[in-house]
């Protein structure tokens, strides 16, 4: 059985997993560039934070861990959105 945190607690995670992945997909942006293959980097970017995130929850023996699980699930969107801005704005 997962442990479920309260919800005022969940849902403050998912909104700080989302900011911290727009943070992170604007820092990284800027840091990184070299060409990479966007299906590759969809997969990293979706996929990572996906799995890890996923496997926290569904291993997880506390509350806080299936939080921080929320949280890690949480990056994705945010630097995907982030990605999916940066091209558009580029015309790509």
């Amino acid at each position: 059985m997962i442990p479920l945190p309260r919800p005022r607690l969940l849902t403050s995670a998912l909104l700080l997993g989302t900011a911290v992945g727009l943070l992170l997909g604007i820092g990284l942006s800027l840091l990184v560039t070299a060409k990479i293959r966007p299906d590759v980097v969809i997969a990293l970017v979706v996929g990572v934070p996906g799995a890890i995130g996923m496997l926290t929850i569904l291993f997880s023996r506390r509350r806080w861990m299936t939080v921080l699980g929320a949280f890690v699930i949480a990056i994705a969107p945010g630097w995907f959105g982030v990605l999916v801005a940066i091209q558009s704005v580029n015309g790509a």
